[in-house]
């Protein structure tokens, strides 16, 4: 069993993730943008933990309620009327948003439910929306159920993914 145990997600390995992440960013010559709800801003504040990260990493935007996401981002309310703030279609306007509002190549979004409250027999605790967004291509969302072990546990998993999606994404590219 690992330190932090069986399906842990150690704050090192969100650490040497974002590494990879942002050393990916600068072999393409683009900045990093994220758009994050049930995370607090903890995906950017894993990238901004690394020195000399300014030069990959342009902003981040925090947008915990729907008011937020409309303002900050850009989120339709049609879109948060019609399939709320945890649904693909919210966050592929997040990750969109995000990049048309900053001057990074490519935005990472989450949008989710942490618990340990508001989940529903639709939308449970540790169901999570990721978006993710490159200048010159079409958004790519991604559904990720994370088993409720506790909002930390959710909230690691989802930093985790999201770093993994973008750095996945850059490889590709």
């Amino acid at each position: 069993m690992s330190e932090a145990g069986v399906g842990e997600v150690k704050a090192s390995e969100i650490g040497e993730l974002a590494d990879q992440f942002l050393k990916a960013c600068l072999k393409h010559k683009i900045l990093a943008a994220t758009a994050e709800s049930c995370t607090g801003g903890l995906i950017i504040a894993a990238m901004t933990d690394i020195p000399g990260s300014s030069s990959m990493v342009d902003r981040g935007f925090v947008t915990y309620s729907n008011d937020a996401k409309m303002e900050l981002l850009g989120v339709s309310p049609v879109t948060l009327d019609a399939h709320g703030a945890v649904s693909a279609e919210t966050a592929q306007e997040m990750a969109a948003g995000a990049l048309a509002r900053s001057h990074a190549g490519i935005a990472l979004a989450v949008t989710g439910i942490a618990g340990p409250d508001g989940g529903s027999p639709d939308k449970p605790v540790g169901l999570v929306w990721f978006g993710l967004a490159m200048t010159g291509q079409r958004v790519v969302t991604e559904k990720r159920a994370f088993e409720n072990r506790g909002r930390d546990y959710i909230r690691r998993q989802t930093v985790r993914h999201a770093l993994e999606m973008g750095l996945k994404a850059l490889d590709e590219d």
